[in-house]
């Protein structure tokens, strides 16, 4: 059935499980925090866990990652560093804020891409973004206004947010061809950034974790396999064929499935402010789709 879907719907369906993926991640943090295993150190282990799996393939496969050159490290780097400070994020500043401040990366992707790749700013490009900024302060209630940066872990987001900007311009430079080898990259230069910001004075006094509480959080490594490495390899894979902002777009399903599941498993509110912006954030993803069919819609009409 997929096989049927051009290449493009299928890279988008790509990139939109994804975001699924990184919806449900919140479940097995949770579930190392509750073996002591909480700060920057969980957001290590998230990274590191991944790697130790993948491991045998990047052995087995060294020649064909070093064949790639500096640009497959470069888009490693721009993707660890991203989500290690998006992860981080979380720490030192209030969730809502550390959200809607990555989730501006669609805006900073389209900006990039016209710049750097000279891809147009269509309508219908820009009517996401805007059902996409209006899906996320909906959904967080932002009364007061837009939480511009104030503190350490709010640039920590902003910076997340830039950092996969950069990514999806470089992805989309990419033919989708290296995509086992930007996992590789990215579970390493993930790790790096995250035990760098683990030992930064920013992280403040976190101690490392107990061998015991290590061997406690080995159970969550078949969730975490399960959720991040084909998570990972669907964004690597569809991003090259995307344009950056959609891609940035379409990741927002990780916003729409955190909540429900938050709501399922957490008994976290999920009342008509969180649907509508989830409404919001869904439309905001089809929009590139949508928009052709349905001016054609109203051309007949008309």
């Amino acid at each position: 059935m997929l096989s049927n879907l051009s290449l493009k719907a299928r890279a988008s369906l790509a990139c939109a499980y994804s975001g699924v993926a990184w919806g449900v991640f919140w479940i097995p943090l949770r579930g190392m925090d509750s073996v002591g295993i909480n700060g920057a150190w969980s957001t290590v282990l998230f990274y590191l866990i991944p790697l130790i799996l993948f491991s045998p393939w990047i052995v087995k496969n060294w020649r064909r990652i070093a064949r790639c050159g500096w640009s497959l490290h470069f888009i490693g780097l721009a993707t660890g560093v991203s989500l290690a400070f998006y992860s981080n994020a979380m720490l030192y500043t209030e969730v809502v804020r550390g959200l809607v401040l990555y989730y501006t990366t669609p805006v900073w992707s389209l900006l990039l891409a016209r710049i750097v790749l000279g891809e147009s700013i269509t309508t219908p490009r820009l009517l996401a973004i805007i059902f996409g900024v209006a899906g996320v302060l909906v959904m967080f209630g932002i009364d007061l206004g837009f939480p511009w940066p104030k503190n350490i872990g709010d640039w920590m987001a902003l910076i997340g947010a830039l950092g996969w900007a950069i990514a999806a311009v470089l992805l989309r430079k990419d033919d989708g061809s290296r995509s086992m080898e930007i996992c590789a990259v990215y579970f390493f230069y993930g790790v790096v950034a995250a035990i760098v910001l683990a030992l930064s004075p920013m992280a403040g006094a976190i101690e490392l974790p107990t061998w015991s509480a290590v061997v406690a959080v080995l159970p969550w490594i078949l969730p975490i396999a399960l959720i991040v490495i084909p998570g990972a390899y669907a964004a690597f894979w569809g991003a090259p064929h995307l344009n950056p902002g959609v891609v940035g777009l379409l990741m927002m399903t990780e916003i729409s499935v955190g909540a429900i599941t938050a709501a399922i498993w957490a008994d976290e509110p999920l009342g008509v402010r969180e649907l509508s912006g989830i409404a919001l954030i869904t439309i905001a993803g089809m929009s590139e789709f949508l928009y052709a069919p349905m001016r054609r819609a109203l051309w007949r009409n008309s």
